[in-house]
């Protein structure tokens, strides 16, 4: 294994990459004037975020084009599939969404197009924010669309806490809004479809978690495809134990169990290390149960206060009078969400929601 820090993400758009698009761009429109792109976009890169490089794309782009709006989208179709890159294909919905608020319908038939290449997700959320009601109509049929990747553009574009974008104000704030879309794509038979729906619904369960219960309690999970997009849209709120959610994935009632042999080694640790979790869960009754079994790190803040983050373990059914051993290994190392600091960090085992037991380890010089 090699030693070597891994690249950061931002290399996606590397001198490499901007010299492959100009010469994709000069491929499909041979009066670019790639020699001014590279020279622009270039300048600065070092101090641009992954996201600031994507846009910078779009920029120069249309800093070096010199045609009209709708003539420079017909440019960039063509270079789309070209591109070596889903992600730096970005920067052409990017493109739309900076120049091209004033044509309405031109972009947004733009960004489908561009969305089977990677995505238009972030690019989206401008004409959702400018014109909300328009643009919900027309995702609403996209999401009924032949195409995955635009049937997951309705429900990623509109989801209310998108990663790496702004939040959309208003569909967090009702989330009946974007309804219409998420019931059309409830049984998606594509898992990336899926996965956006499951998203979408947790990230509303962070402002409206009994709306989305409701929702679920009302959908027939007999459907496979329904079932795998409750579960993981319940996944926030199942990890913080509540009961309503346990119920819909079965594992509602009370854990007739005991939790023997619970151990973390080793309990003494320094940063970069792993720490491995070990336990018994021993059935005290003799009919089959459903289990939900998660774990929790109180880790050491900054000031000496603590905060926990909940691991997902295993969902099982156990047998009458079974037992299960559960085992599970993490490493404690630096995380661009996460510092970590010395002292003495609790573990704990929850099965359906109920702290069952707690075991700690320190982390020292």
């Amino acid at each position: 294994m090699s030693d070597q820090p891994a690249p950061a993400l931002k290399e996606i758009f590397n001198p490499e990459r901007l010299k492959h698009i100009a010469e994709q761009v000069k491929a499909v429109y041979p009066d670019f004037d790639s020699k001014a792109f590279l020279k622009q976009v270039n300048a600065g890169l070092a101090e641009r975020s992954i996201m600031q490089r994507m846009a910078h794309v779009a920029d120069c782009l249309h800093a070096v084009l010199p045609l009209d709006y709708e003539a420079s989208l017909d440019v960039l179709r063509q270079v789309a599939p070209r591109l070596n890159s889903a992600f730096v294909t970005l920067s052409l919905p990017h493109y739309v969404a900076t120049y091209g608020s004033h044509a309405f319908d031109t972009s947004m038939d733009a960004l489908k197009y561009f969305t089977v290449f990677g995505s238009s997700e972030f690019a989206i959320r401008y004409f959702l924010r400018s014109d909300l009601e328009r643009s919900l109509e027309l995702m609403l049929e996209w999401s009924l669309d032949e195409n995955e990747h635009v049937r997951r553009l309705a429900s990623e574009g509109s989801r209310p806490r998108l990663p790496w974008s702004f939040r959309l104000e208003a569909i967090q704030a009702d989330p009946t809004l974007a309804a219409g879309i998420l019931d059309n794509l409830k049984a998606d038979p594509s898992l990336y479809v899926r996965k956006s729906v499951a998203n979408h619904l947790n990230d509303i369960t962070k402002d409206h978690p009994d709306w989305v219960l409701d929702l679920i309690e009302g959908w027939s999970l007999d459907n496979k495809h329904t079932a795998w997009i409750a579960k993981h849209a319940l996944r926030s709120l199942i990890k913080q134990g509540n009961q309503r959610a346990l119920a819909i994935i079965g594992a509602g009632s009370k854990a007739q169990v005991r939790l023997l042999d619970l151990q973390v080694t080793p309990a003494v640790i320094r940063l970069g290390d792993s720490i491995n979790l070990n336990f018994t869960v021993q059935s005290t009754v003799a009919e089959s149960q459903r289990l939900v079994i998660d774990y929790a790190i109180d880790y050491v803040k900054a000031n000496g206060s603590t905060s926990a983050k909940v691991f997902k373990l295993k969902a099982l059914t156990l047998p009458g009078n079974g037992r299960e051993r559960v085992s599970r290994g993490q490493q404690i190392r630096e995380l661009t969400t996460r510092k970590h600091y010395l002292g003495r960090h609790a573990v704990y085992v929850m099965v359906n929601g109920e702290h069952l037991g707690s075991t700690a380890f320190d982390i020292v010089e």
